[in-house]
């Protein structure tokens, strides 16, 4: 489990707008390992819908998520900035034998980074985690779904069983330049 919950959700909600920037054309193999996070890069405009639910009050919220990225030999690393303002750096590495991704979330003010994990499933990106609540465990996941390489939706949910799943957002990211 996450030290920081919120922040793991926050760090995914957030990467979603990116995230979804890496589908590649029909004609362009997607890519694979370390090197698909490289979608990442890049400014969007995200736009969210916020659900009132047990996990989450409603709200709506546009904002500018701007992703400078880079790679550096079995790492890849984003440092995310909301509306101009630095938010986290968030470390990837890539587990190819079970085909996941772990991240660590890095917040700058200096308080301790968390983990969390990314499943690829072609062009559906999940980041799940559960929490322990009042004594029963909660899990939530952010969904990815990319439209178009410039073009993505998004929603996060929450479920007591992991097979019934209550959205708590939605939302949608357009790029708007590398």
């Amino acid at each position: 489990m996450p030290r920081h919950p919120r922040l793991l959700l926050a760090a995914a909600v957030i990467l979603s707008a990116s995230v979804h920037g890496s589908a590649q054309s029909p004609a362009a193999p997607a890519p694979t390992g370390i090197a698909a996070i490289e979608a990442y890069k890049g400014t969007w405009k995200v736009s969210s819908v916020t659900l009132d639910t047990p996990h989450s009050k409603a709200a709506k919220d546009e904002k500018t998520l701007r992703n400078d990225c880079w790679g550096s030999g079995a790492y890849y690393a984003c440092h995310q900035f909301v509306d101009g303002q630095s938010q986290v750096l968030i470390v990837y590495t890539y587990h190819q034998d079970r085909n996941l991704y772990t991240t660590y979330i890095i917040p700058q003010d200096g308080s301790p980074a968390s983990s969390g994990t990314l499943e690829i499933h072609g062009d559906t990106w999940i980041y799940p985690w559960e929490v322990k609540e009042n004594g029963s465990t909660v899990y939530y996941r952010v969904v990815n779904i990319f439209k178009s390489p410039t073009s993505i939706s998004y929603r996060s949910e929450f479920s007591t069983d992991k097979v019934t799943w209550t959205p708590t957002a939605t939302g949608n990211e357009v790029r708007v330049s590398e």
